[in-house]
Parts: structure tokens; C-alpha cells; sequence
């Protein structure tokens, strides 16, 4: 099998961690290349990337001159075809749901150069979920990042026909873009962390289901005796409701099911977290950040 190497790398989904990854691959010395259907999606990305450089500036971790070098190897485009044919390498972050995947995927289907390396980002579905619609198994993978700033683990996740050279491919990519590479080696809903995140925010979730505290209370609970400075419904809130949410449909446990009834309340009327900027509390000054929360 022969691998493409990187000259532009692709994003297709410039949502939260699509935007970050892009800005990642080009502190890391890529060309970028992101892909949405929406341009008011892709200038709020940019803007976004703009504001991180900026942060990463101020902590010493970039300098000025690195910093914009980064954001102007990066480009955007709603052009499907222009995107297909320029890309070595693809990166897929659309939201976590199945049938939207699966019809974003198909669409690009027989457009991409050879050689191509095909990844999805995605959180809990599976890449063998997909793989049908991709149009070359051999080359496609789950490259799951979590944060890729503060949390900088990724999942290397195949499928039964993923070839071992894209998996060797993508972990020696992982070291490239700052990341510390996790080989997942069977097909694991939520990986490694995400399997053992659902369980502790399912348990902060049946709590607050069964009516037994409140979310701050809960939070506090946890914040308190883990010193941390964040608890499982503030996570929640950085992870995104609607990604909970999602998560939570395919779960069919009794516990799952409460939970999501507390959740969908929120979803529905737009309260998504951080990124919406109301969840379970309201941002961008949450209470659970300010000092007196545990007192």
C-alpha cells in the first residue's frame, strides 16, 4: 500500500474540534484545508483559531511569528470538489449522528486523490459503521482527537479491514501534530477514556435523574473531594449537551434513558454549554469557576 504524504490536510467539519485540529496540523507545519457547507461556520472557525493563537501567545507556547505563520497556512472552502482534490489527508468531524455521517461520506465518495488516508473523528460510533459508504476500507480509520490543546491523547482506531500501514500511518501522525497516540486494537464504543467518562458523568447523570442532589451540589461533591476544577455537569457542559444527548440515544440501559430525559429539555431550547453559551450553568463565567462555589 502506498501512503500519500501530507502536503494539505483536510478538515471536513469545521465545528469545535474540527477548527482545533485544523489549527493543530498548522502549528505543526501543514497546509490546512477546511471543509463546511456553511461559510458562517467557517469564518466563526477562523475567528475562533484566531483567539486561540492569541491565548497560546500570551502562555508562551507560541511565538507571534509561529502564530501567524500557523493562520496563514490555513484556507476555507464550501466547495466540495475543490476540497476532494486538494487534500492528502482527511480528518472528519461532522456531528455525532450516524445517518449524517454516513451521507456526508457517500458525497465524497470516488472524488478523493489516491492514496488518501480517510479518518473520522468520531466519539462513539464505530468506523465499521461507515466504512461502506467511504468508498476505500483499507484506508480508513477513526483519528479521535479530545481536545487537542488541553487534552492531548488520540485514538488510533481501525476497523476489521483498516490496513496496518494506515494504523503505523496515523499513531507516527499523532506524535507529528503534538498528540499522544492511543492504539485502541478492537472496536470500542467511546474508545478508552470516553467508555470510562460516560460511566462517571452516567453516574452524576442518575443522580440528578433520580432527584437525590442538585447539579451543583453534585459538581461540588466531586469538585471537592477530586480537586478538580471542574465537575461531570460543567465537563458536560465543555464536551456540549448535544453531544451527550447523542451519545445517550444509543445507549439502552435503564440509566441512560432517565438521564436523557433530563438532558433533552435543554437541547431542545438551544442550551447546548459552552459553546452556546448557557447548559447547566451560564458562561463565560460559569458559578463552579468562581472561588466561593465551594465554600
Amino acid at each position: 500500500m502506498t501512503l500519500r504524504e501530507i502536503q494539505t490536510f483536510g478538515i471536513l467539519g469545521a465545528g469545535t474540534l474540527g477548527w482545533k485540529i485544523g489549527l493543530q496540523a498548522a502549528i505543526s507545519g501543514f497546509e490546512v484545508l477546511m471543509f463546511d457547507i456553511s461559510n458562517e461556520q467557517l469564518e466563526r472557525s477562523t475567528n475562533f483559531q484566531a483567539q486561540l493563537c492569541k491565548r497560546l501567545v500570551r502562555t508562551g507556547i507560541l511565538s507571534e511569528d509561529d502564530s501567524a505563520e500557523a493562520l496563514e497556512r490555513i484556507s476555507i472552502t464550501t466547495d466540495q470538489s475543490a476540497f476532494a482534490s486538494k487534500v492528502d489527508f482527511v480528518s472528519e468531524s461532522v456531528t455525532e449522528e450516524l445517518e449524517l455521517k454516513r451521507k456526508v461520506w457517500e458525497s465524497f465518495s470516488g472524488k478523493w486523490k489516491e492514496h488518501v488516508v480517510l479518518t473520522t473523528n468520531t466519539s462513539y460510533l464505530l468506523p465499521s459503521q461507515m466504512v461502506d459508504v467511504v468508498g476505500d476500507p483499507e484506508r480508513f480509520c477513526a483519528f479521535h482527537f479530545h481536545d487537542v490543546f488541553d487534552a492531548r491523547v488520540v485514538d488510533v482506531m481501525g476497523h476489521p479491514n483498516t490496513s496496518e500501514k494506515v494504523i503505523a500511518f496515523l499513531i507516527d501522525l499523532g506524535r507529528k501534530l503534538n498528540q499522544i497516540p492511543v492504539h485502541v486494537e478492537h472496536e470500542t464504543s467511546g474508545y478508552l477514556f470516553n467508555a470510562m467518562l460516560m460511566a462517571y458523568l452516567g453516574a452524576a447523570g442518575n443522580l440528578l435523574a433520580r432527584g437525590k442532589a442538585t447539579v451543583e451540589a453534585i459538581d461540588r461533591s466531586w469538585m471537592g473531594n477530586m480537586s478538580t476544577a471542574i465537575g461531570p455537569f460543567g465537563m458536560m457542559d465543555v464536551v456540549g449537551l448535544d453531544t451527550v444527548d447523542h451519545i445517550l440515544r444509543v445507549r439502552t440501559d435503564r440509566q441512560s434513558i432517565a438521564f436523557r430525559e433530563v438532558i433533552t429539555p435543554y437541547v431542545s431550547k438551544g442550551k447546548l454549554g459552552v459553546k452556546s453559551g448557557e447548559g447547566f450553568y451560564s458562561y463565560p463565567k460559569p458559578s463552579y469557576a468562581n472561588p466561593e462555589f465551594l465554600l
